[in-house]
């Protein structure tokens, strides 16, 4: 049956994947794009916060440290709500967690909403740390729009929730939507900051776009200032973020909780057959129901674990080394860097710094009709095709990139073929490692391991992209038109990976999984059996 057949036959189970996306990845990706559109409004903003408060304006160097902070406090927040999600899960379960989760999101907002009227950027600063530990990850830089498999609250629990949720035939799919509402969050993003922008004088709309580039400006004293409209709209730009958790506080409430959280953690089989019923829209659940039961028996006596549990059990060595091979290669893969050039290759191929904002919302929607084929494919071909072809492509456009960077100044059709390459690479990004990755904590981990598989992918995930962001400049500057070449090695063993050691998982229960994985990291056991008789005497001496 195909996949949108079986999704409209199982309503709640679409509406539920709506639900927890508009307050969940959507969030995340909305949050990334938006502070781009009100960045001058904002710096200045603290400039004349700082001279009400002391008589003189505040230095460059604080100004560009002050915004600095703000941007880099979204990401931070990230990192904590990375670390909160896993006890939430299990504490209050997946659905509470994600409606609990918008406390962040109403005070955040309203830290935004009335930071002006207030005279303090500290709200401001306050204000993207909570929408960060809510929404997940952004980037250091305004053009880094990398999908990130597992940050942040929501962007931890909802792929745990809708994955729990999902019938073994849909799961791939179903868990692949958080990937697309994070795109079309930030092609949302994207799209408001256009038709704020679009009021913008032409010398200061070229100004826009570079601070989309580089957001490290300082505020210049100009007639025009109606950079956003009315300076006044950029505290409800920012609280906008309340319109998406207003909707999931609505809706989720009337939406069924994880059947298995509800039978396997919570012991209540009523609860979880009423669940499942609404889910797949048909009382005949007994087939599914009985899994969940052997499911449950399995994990029978056991306890939720924690992350460093998962670094000593051997049966789960396997799996988190899949994690974590295949998590940083989506963080090393190169997807930053392609976004962080994207603008200045534009211009080299001659679109007018006016219309660089638009090429740069053309490769957000790439992203976004990418995770669309995604999730229509990864149950026909499985998640290694998928994951392999991805990184196979990656590595492919990746150097023709390379060659097309290095020819540029002398071949002059080389920068059209360098900005194809960029919508080439993020289509390969995001048809590929950009969901399936985010799958992974989901199903290669049981129900009581899967929460902290969450917490260490998110953690890890963090401590790569702020090495990547901290070193990204010195390989820029050190390997110039060659920055890509590492990223292309890291592709190559993703790719490499997947094809030998990560497992297909397409249309299989987490029970058959587990015992999968089971066989594989015991393999040598399984191959027979150690002697454990007598000690057998080679020599007697009389």
């Amino acid at each position: 049956m195909p996949t949108l057949q079986r999704l409209m036959q199982g309503r709640v189970l679409l509406l539920t994947i709506c639900a927890a996306g508009i307050g969940g990845t959507f969030q995340f990706g909305y949050n990334l794009s938006i502070i781009n559109a009100p960045t001058l409004h904002i710096q200045e903003f603290i400039n004349e916060t700082w001279r009400v408060r002391t008589g003189q304006p505040l230095p460059r160097h604080l100004v560009l440290l002050v915004w600095s902070l703000i941007v880099s406090l979204y990401p931070l927040g990230g990192l904590f709500g990375a670390l909160l999600a896993g006890p939430l899960a299990v504490m209050l379960g997946r659905k509470k967690s994600l409606l609990v989760n918008n406390i962040f999101v109403v005070a955040a907002a309203s830290l935004f909403g009335f930071s002006r009227r207030a005279g303090s950027f500290e709200m401001v600063i306050l204000g993207r740390l909570l929408i960060g530990v809510s929404a997940g990850m952004g980037g250091h830089s305004s053009s880094c729009l990398s999908i990130p498999a597992h940050s942040g609250v929501s962007m931890s629990v909802q792929p745990m929730y809708l994955g729990e949720s999902a019938p073994k035939e849909l799961r791939g799919a179903v868990a692949m939507t958080p990937a697309i509402f994070t795109a079309l969050g930030i092609v949302m993003g994207q799209v408001v900051g256009l038709s704020v922008l679009r009021h913008c004088s032409l010398e200061l709309r070229n100004l826009c776009v570079e601070i989309l580039s580089t957001p490290i400006w300082l505020i210049r004293k100009t007639q025009n200032r109606e950079v956003l409209g009315d300076p006044w709209a950029w505290p409800l730009l920012l609280a906008s973020c309340l319109v998406p958790g207003v909707l999931q506080l609505a809706s989720l409430p009337l939406l069924p909780e994880s059947p298995r959280y509800l039978l396997i953690d919570c012991g209540d089989t009523e609860a979880c057959l009423a669940a499942l019923q609404r889910l797949r829209g048909t009382d005949d659940v007994a087939q599914e129901l009985s899994e969940l039961d052997e499911e449950r028996a399995a994990c029978r006596g056991q306890r939720a674990r924690r992350p460093w549990e998962l670094l000593h059990d051997r049966g789960l060595r396997r799996q988190v080394t899949s994690l974590a091979v295949l998590g940083g290669a989506l963080e090393l893969c190169g997807n930053d860097s392609v976004y962080a050039v994207a603008s200045s290759v534009f211009r080299g191929a001659g679109v007018p710094d006016a219309e660089v904002q638009y090429a740069v919302v053309g490769t957000g929607s790439c992203e976004l009709l990418a995770a669309c084929v995604s999730c229509v494919l990864i149950e026909r071909v499985g998640r290694r095709v998928l994951l392999i072809a991805g990184y196979s492509l990656m590595t492919c456009w990746g150097s023709i990139f390379t060659v097309a960077l290095c020819l540029q100044s002398s071949v002059p059709w080389m920068p059209y073929l360098a900005m194809s390459c960029i919508f080439a690479f993020i289509r390969s990004f995001g048809i590929g490692p950009a969901g399936v990755t985010g799958i992974l904590a989901t199903e290669l981990f049981d129900q009581k391991s899967r929460p902290a598989a969450y917490m260490v992918c998110g953690a890890l995930m963090w401590i790569l992209l702020f090495l990547v962001g901290l070193g990204f400049p010195f390989i820029m500057e050190g390997l110039s038109h060659f920055f890509y070449v590492p990223f292309l090695g890291v592709c190559v063993c993703g790719a490499i990976y997947t094809a030998f050691f990560l497992p297909e998982t397409k249309g299989k229960s987490f029970l058959e999984i587990s015992e999968e994985l089971d066989r594989l990291s015991f393999l040598k056991q399984n191959q027979g059996p150690d002697w454990s008789g007598p000690e057998v005497i080679l020599s007697t001496e009389l």
